[in-house]
C-alpha cells in the first residue's frame, strides 16, 4: 500500500514538471518569434539602404559612360534612381523606427536631389555637344563632394541600423540560450524522474534476476571490448584508406567534385579547385551549380549540371561536347565531364562525383588540325586546276607553235636549221622540211651578213641573249626586214641557238614614212621662216611657232589660249576685211576673228594680205593662208593661219645658209675629235696590253715556281709552307693590283664583265682577315672583324667584292696612326640590304678633301708620303660595287678618322655550295700516278723565248711521266719543230721573236699536216679583246700568265684528249 502511494507520487511529481517544462517552452517560444521578426526588419532595412546607395553609384557610373562615349545605353541606371529615388526614400522613412535614423534620411533627400540634378546638366551638356563643357563640370568637384556627403549620410544611418541588428541579433540569441537551457532542465528532470521510476520498478520486480543480469552483463562488457578493438582497426583501416584516396584525387590528371544526396559540395581536388576558382573550405556545402557554372561554347546558355539526373537515376552521366566551365574569377575552359553516383555498403546512393577535365588545348588542336586540312584541301584544289591549266596549256602550245605570229627556229653551235614553225618557213620560203639542215646564215642579206656573225660571236662569247635588225632574202630573191632575237639553250642534252624572227618589213616602211611625215611636219611647225598659229573653233591661239615669235616679237606663252589673231592684227584691215567680206558674199559679217576665217569654214580657200602689229607696236606686212580645221565627222575644230614676209624669206635663206656652213665646220671639228680621241683610246689599250704583259711574264715564273716548290719532293717543312702559301698570298694579290688598271679602263668603256652570285661574307670576311693581318701586324694595328650568325649572304661577283675590301682595308691600314685600330662591320640595312662598314683611327679628311676622293689618280696630296699607291683603287671600287648594284659611302672626321661602307643587296644561300679543296693548286701537281709500264709517252711543243717560263713548263711536265716536253725559242723555229715532230699537243706564247704565236698559229693550221694539232695559247695579254681575238683566231684555248697549274692542267689534257679524236698524221711517240 505504501509503495502505491509512493508510485502515485512519483507520478503526479513527473507529470507537474512536465506541464512546468510545457508552459515554459512555449512562452520562450513565444518570445524568439517576436525577436525573429524583429531582426528581419532591421535586416531589410539595411538591405533597401544598401541597394538605394549601390543605384546611386550605378547611376553616376552609368552618366560616366555617357560622357565618355555618348552613348544612351549607360543612362539606364541614371533614368531608373531618377524615376524611383523619392519611392525608395519613402520606403525607408516607413520602415525605420529610431528618430537618430529619420535625421539622417531628412538630410539626405536634399542631397540626393542635388547629385541628381547635377548628373541632369551634365547629361544635357552632353547632349547638346558641349563635351568640354560637361568635362569642365565633373572636373570642378561638385559631383564628388555630393557623392561624399551622401555616403556620410547613408554610412550613418546604415551604421544606427547596423546597430540595431545587431542589438536584436543579441536579443534573439539570449531568448534561444534560455529556451535551451529551460528545455535542458526540463529534460534532465524528466529523465531523473523516469530513471528514478524505472528504478523503483525493478527493484521490485527483478530483485530475483540480479545475480544473473550482473553475469550477462559481464558477458556483454567482454563482447563490446572485442568489438571496441574491431572497431579501432576498421577505423585504422579506414583512415589509411582515406589517406591513399586523398593523394590520388591530388595526382590524378582529371578534376574531381564529390556531392552528397542534397547535390552539396562535399570534396574538391586540387585540380578542381583549380578550373572552378573555389578552395574546398569555400565550396563545402555549396550546391554543386554554385561552384560548377558551365554553358554552352556555342549558345553560351547555362547547360544543364549531370549530377542531378546521376542522383535521381542512380547511372553514370556525361556532358554534351562543347562545354565552357566559367571559373570564379571569370576564367573560361572548355571541359569534357562525367558524373557517376556515389553508393554505400547498401547499394543506395548517398552521393555523386562529377570527373571533368580540360580540354581547351585538344580543341584547339583539333581546330588547327581541321584548318590545315581544309587549306591542305583547298591547295589540292588548286594543285588539281593547275595542272588541268597545263595540261591545257601543252595541248594549246603545239598550236601556237606553229600558229605564233613569229618564226621560231632551234639551231646546232654549226648554225644549221634543227627545228622550225610553219612561220618561219613561210617567212623564209622552203617548206619547213625542206629548211631543216640548211644554214640560217643563207638567208641573210649579204651586206648585212656582219651584224649577224657578230650577234653569234657574242652571244657564243658571254651567253647573254642578242637581238638585232637586219634584212633577210627569201627563196624567191625578195628582201624584207626582220628582228632577230637569239639565245643559247639546251636540247636533250646538246647546246642549241634559238632564234626567233619577227617581221618588220610593215613597221620598217611605216617608221620610214612617219620619220618623214614627222621631219616635215617639224620642219614646217619649227621653221622661222614663216608664221604658223592654230587656234580652237573660238579663234583662241593654241599654236604659235617659232616663226610667228620671231616675226611678230611675242613669246608663245604670251599669247597661246589668251587672245585671238584678230587681236595682233591692224583693227583698221580688219574692219575693212569684213566690210569687203559682206558685200562679196551677201551677209552681215562683224569685225573680228570672223572675218579672218569666215572664207575658210565655209570651205573657201582664202589667201589675203594682213598686217600684223608686233609687239615693240611695228608693222609687218604678211601674205596670209587660212585653212579650216576639222575632225572625221567634218566639224570644225580650228584653224590654222599660215603668214610669210618676203622680205625676211630672203634674209632667213642666208642665214640658212651660213648656218649650214657652221654647222659642216663643227662637224668637221667633232670628227677630226672624234678620231683623236679614238686613236687616243686604241693608243691606251695598247699601252694597257703592254703593261699587263710586261708585269706578269715575272709574275708567271714567281707563281710558277712557288707552287712547284709547295708540291716539291720531298715535302716543305711546315714553316717553309706557310711562307710559300704567303708568297702565293701576296703574288696572286699582286696580280690582283695589276688588273686593278686593266679594270678601270674596262670599266670606264663599260666592257666589264661581273657573274652575281650569293656571296658567304663569313667566309669572304675571313679571306680578308687573313690576307690583311700579317700588313696590320707589321704596321702595329689592330683589325677586328665581325663574327656573324646567323651567315649573311649578298648578291654579289665574289672576286670583284674580295677585291673591293681589300682596297678598303689596304687604305685603312695603310693611312692609320700608329697603334691604331681598323674595325670591320656588317649590319643588316633595311629594308633587304647588307652594309659592310671598314672603320679607321686615322688623321681623317677634310669635307674638300671628300668631294675629290673618287677621282682617278688623284692621291689626295699624299703623292709625297711613305704610302705607295696608284690613286685608283677607290674608283675601281666604287664604279665595281656600283656595276654590282650597290653603293658606296664615306664619313670622316678630322682628327678622328674615316669610315667607308658598302651596301649590297642580301640574298639567300645557294641550293649548292662548291669549295676548293685547300691546296688545289699543288694537288694538280702530285695527283699523276706513275705510268704503266710499256705505255708510250706523248709529245708536248712548247714555243717560249722566255727562259723562267720555259723552265717552269719542264718541270711541270716531268711530273708527267706519260709526257715529254719539246721546246722552241722563236716562231720559225717552231713550226719547223711542229712540222717534224707532230707533237700531240703545242703550247704557243703569243709574243715571239720574228714571227708572232698567233701567225705561227696560222701557218700551222694552213699546213694539213698539223691543222690537227690543238694549239694552246700561253700568253700574258690577258686583255678581254686580246682573249677574244685568240680564240677567234684558231687557238684550242687561251691561258693568262700567271698560270694556275690546276686550270694549266684540265687545259692539256683536255688538249691531248681532242688530239686522240682529230684525224691526221700520228705523232712521234717514244716508250720510257
Amino acid at each position: 500500500m505504501k509503495a502505491s502511494r509512493t508510485f502515485l507520487a512519483w507520478m503526479a511529481a513527473a507529470a507537474l514538471l512536465v506541464g512546468l517544462g510545457v508552459t515554459i517552452s512555449f512562452l520562450s517560444f513565444s518570445q524568439i518569434g517576436d525577436a525573429a521578426n524583429d531582426r528581419q526588419h532591421a535586416a531589410t532595412v539595411l538591405r533597401n539602404g544598401n541597394q538605394l546607395m549601390a543605384a546611386l553609384v550605378d547611376a553616376e557610373t552609368g552618366q560616366r559612360g555617357y560622357l565618355l562615349t555618348g552613348d544612351e545605353a549607360y543612362l539606364a541606371p541614371y533614368l531608373a534612381v531618377r524615376d524611383n529615388v523619392a519611392k525608395r526614400l519613402q520606403t525607408l522613412r516607413e520602415l525605420t523606427t529610431m528618430g537618430e535614423a529619420d535625421r539622417h534620411l531628412d538630410a539626405l533627400v536634399p542631397l540626393v536631389d542635388a547629385k541628381l540634378g547635377f548628373m541632369s546638366r551634365v547629361i544635357e551638356s552632353r547632349r547638346s555637344g558641349d563635351l568640354p563643357g560637361a568635362l569642365e563640370a565633373t572636373r570642378g568637384g561638385e559631383g564628388i563632394r555630393l557623392m561624399d556627403a551622401i555616403r556620410r549620410e547613408m554610412g550613418g544611418f546604415i551604421g544606427l541600423e547596423e546597430a540595431t541588428l545587431a542589438q536584436r541579433e543579441a536579443e534573439f540569441q539570449l531568448k534561444m540560450t534560455r529556451l535551451f537551457n529551460s528545455i535542458v532542465v526540463a529534460s534532465l528532470l524528466t529523465v531523473l524522474l523516469a530513471l528514478a521510476f524505472v528504478y523503483f520498478i525493478r527493484q521490485r520486480m527483478l530483485q530475483g534476476l540480479k545475480n544473473q543480469v550482473h553475469d550477462e552483463t559481464r558477458h556483454l562488457l567482454q563482447a563490446q571490448e572485442a568489438t571496441n578493438r574491431q572497431l579501432e582497426d576498421a577505423n585504422g583501416t579506414l583512415q589509411l584508406s582515406e589517406e591513399k584516396l586523398t593523394v590520388t584525387l591530388n595526382s590524378i590528371g582529371d578534376a574531381v567534385i564529390a556531392t552528397d544526396l542534397q547535390a552539396r559540395v562535399t570534396l574538391l581536388n586540387p585540380l578542381a579547385q583549380r578550373l572552378t576558382g573555389w578552395t574546398e573550405a569555400q565550396a563545402q556545402g555549396k550546391p554543386v551549380a554554385d561552384v560548377f557554372h558551365i554553358v554552352s561554347k556555342a549558345t553560351r546558355k547555362v547547360a544543364v549540371i549531370p549530377v542531378m539526373e546521376t542522383l535521381a537515376k542512380g547511372t553514370v552521366q556525361g556532358l554534351a561536347n562543347h562545354t565552357v566551365l566559367i571559373a570564379r574569377d571569370g576564367r573560361e575552359s572548355d571541359i569534357a565531364d562525367s558524373c557517376a553516383p556515389i553508393r554505400d555498403a547498401h547499394d543506395q546512393v548517398i552521393g555523386a562525383v562529377l570527373v571533368f577535365r580540360d580540354v581547351t588545348r585538344e580543341y584547339e588542336a583539333r581546330h588547327a588540325l581541321g584548318q590545315q586540312k581544309i587549306e591542305l584541301e583547298m591547295q589540292n584544289q588548286e594543285l588539281r586546276h593547275s595542272q588541268a591549266a597545263l595540261d591545257l596549256a601543252r595541248a594549246r602550245y603545239f598550236d601556237l607553235y606553229d600558229l605564233a605570229p613569229v618564226g621560231y627556229c632551234t639551231l646546232s653551235v654549226e648554225g644549221l636549221v634543227r627545228e622550225a614553225n610553219l612561220t618561219a618557213a613561210n617567212l623564209l620560203g622552203p617548206a619547213r622540211s625542206a629548211l631543216v639542215g640548211q644554214p640560217v646564215a643563207g638567208f641573210v642579206f649579204e651586206k648585212d651578213a656582219d651584224m649577224f656573225h657578230r650577234m653569234i660571236r657574242d652571244l657564243t662569247r658571254t651567253g647573254l641573249p642578242q637581238a638585232v635588225e637586219l634584212r633577210m632574202r627569201r627563196n624567191d630573191g625578195t628582201l624584207f626586214w626582220v628582228h632577230l632575237a637569239a639565245s643559247s639553250g639546251h636540247d636533250e642534252g646538246t647546246n642549241v641557238l634559238r632564234i626567233v624572227i619577227t617581221d618588220i618589213d610593215a613597221r620598217r616602211q611605216a617608221e620610214a614614212a612617219l620619220a618623214k611625215a614627222d621631219a616635215l611636219q617639224a620642219a614646217i611647225f619649227n621653221s622661222a621662216s614663216f608664221s604658223c598659229m592654230a587656234t580652237d573653233a573660238h579663234g583662241v591661239i593654241q599654236i604659235f611657232n617659232v616663226g610667228a615669235e620671231r616675226m611678230l616679237g611675242y613669246a608663245a606663252v604670251d599669247v597661246m589660249n589668251q587672245v585671238t589673231p584678230a587681236e595682233i592684227s591692224d583693227p583698221q584691215e580688219v574692219i575693212q576685211r569684213a566690210q569687203a567680206l559682206s558685200v562679196e558674199l551677201g551677209t552681215p559679217i562683224q569685225p573680228g576673228f570672223e572675218a579672218l576665217v569666215f572664207k575658210a569654214s565655209r570651205g573657201i580657200e582664202d589667201i589675203y594680205d594682213l598686217t600684223y602689229l608686233r609687239k615693240d607696236g611695228s608693222r609687218l606686212p604678211a601674205l596670209v593662208s587660212v585653212t579650216a580645221l576639222r575632225d572625221d565627222r567634218n566639224a570644225i575644230i580650228g584653224y590654222l593661219l599660215i603668214s610669210t614676209d618676203n622680205t625676211a624669206r630672203r634674209q632667213t635663206e642666208a642665214e640658212r645658209v651660213r648656218l649650214e656652213q657652221v654647222l659642216q665646220d663643227k662637224n668637221t671639228e667633232l670628227e677630226r675629235a672624234r678620231a683623236v680621241a679614238d686613236k687616243a683610246n686604241v693608243a691606251k689599250s695598247d699601252f694597257l696590253s703592254s703593261m699587263s704583259h710586261e708585269l706578269r711574264t715575272p709574275l708567271n715564273a714567281i707563281l710558277g715556281f712557288t707552287q712547284l716548290l709547295a708540291s716539291g719532293t720531298p715535302a716543305p717543312s711546315p714553316v717553309q709552307k706557310r711562307n710559300l702559301e704567303q708568297i702565293l698570298k701576296a703574288g696572286w694579290y699582286l696580280l690582283e693590283l695589276i688588273n686593278e688598271i686593266l679594270d678601270l679602263a674596262l670599266i670606264e668603256s663599260g666592257k666589264a664583265a661581273l657573274s652575281a652570285e650569293p656571296v658567304a661574307l663569313a667566309d669572304l670576311l675571313s679571306e680578308c682577315r687573313t690576307m690583311m693581318q700579317p700588313q696590320a701586324q707589321q704596321r702595329g694595328i689592330t683589325v677586328t672583324f665581325p663574327r656573324l650568325a646567323p651567315p649573311l649572304y649578298v648578291n654579289a661577283d665574289r672576286t670583284r667584292l674580295k677585291q673591293s675590301l681589300i682596297n678598303l682595308l689596304s687604305n685603312a691600314i695603310k693611312y692609320n696612326r700608329p697603334g691604331g685600330t681598323v674595325t670591320v662591320e656588317s649590319l643588316p640595312c633595311p629594308p633587304d640590304a647588307i652594309r659592310i662598314s671598314v672603320r679607321d683611327t686615322g688623321d681623317g679628311m677634310a669635307p674638300d678633301l671628300l668631294r675629290q676622293l673618287f677621282q682617278p689618280f688623284n692621291r689626295l696630296g699624299k703623292e709625297a708620303g711613305l704610302e705607295e699607291g696608284t690613286g685608283i683603287g677607290l674608283v675601281v671600287t666604287k664604279r665595281l660595287v656600283e656595276r654590282m648594284g650597290g653603293t658606296v659611302g664615306v664619313e670622316s672626321t678630322v682628327g678622328v678618322g674615316t669610315l667607308f661602307w658598302i651596301e649590297l643587296a642580301q640574298t639567300t644561300p645557294p641550293q649548292f655550295a662548291h669549295h676548293e679543296p685547300e691546296g688545289s693548286e699543288t694537288a694538280a701537281l702530285s695527283a699523276v700516278q706513275p705510268l704503266p709500264e710499256g705505255t708510250l709517252r706523248r709529245t708536248v711543243l712548247y714555243v717560249e723565248d722566255n727562259p723562267a717560263n720555259l723552265e717552269l713548263v719542264e718541270q711541270l711536265i716531268e711530273r708527267r711521266p706519260d709526257l715529254r716536253l719539246l721546246s722552241a725559242a722563236d716562231g720559225s723555229l717552231g713550226i719547223e719543230f711542229a712540222r717534224a715532230h707532230r707533237p700531240d699537243v703545242i703550247l704557243m706564247d703569243i709574243h715571239l721573236p720574228g714571227i708572232s704565236g698567233v701567225e705561227a698559229m696560222k701557218v700551222l693550221r694552213a699546213d694539213p699536216a698539223t691543222a690537227h694539232i690543238p694549239i694552246i695559247a700561253l700568253s700574258a695579254n690577258a686583255v678581254p679583246r686580246d682573249i677574244a681575238a685568240g680564240l677567234e683566231a684558231g687557238f684550242f684555248c687561251y691561258l693568262t700568265k700567271p698560270i694556275k697549274v690546276s686550270l694549266f692542267t684540265e687545259a692539256l689534257d683536255a688538249a691531248l684528249k681532242s688530239s686522240d679524236t682529230e684525224p691526221g698524221q700520228p705523232a712521234e711517240k717514244e716508250t720510257p
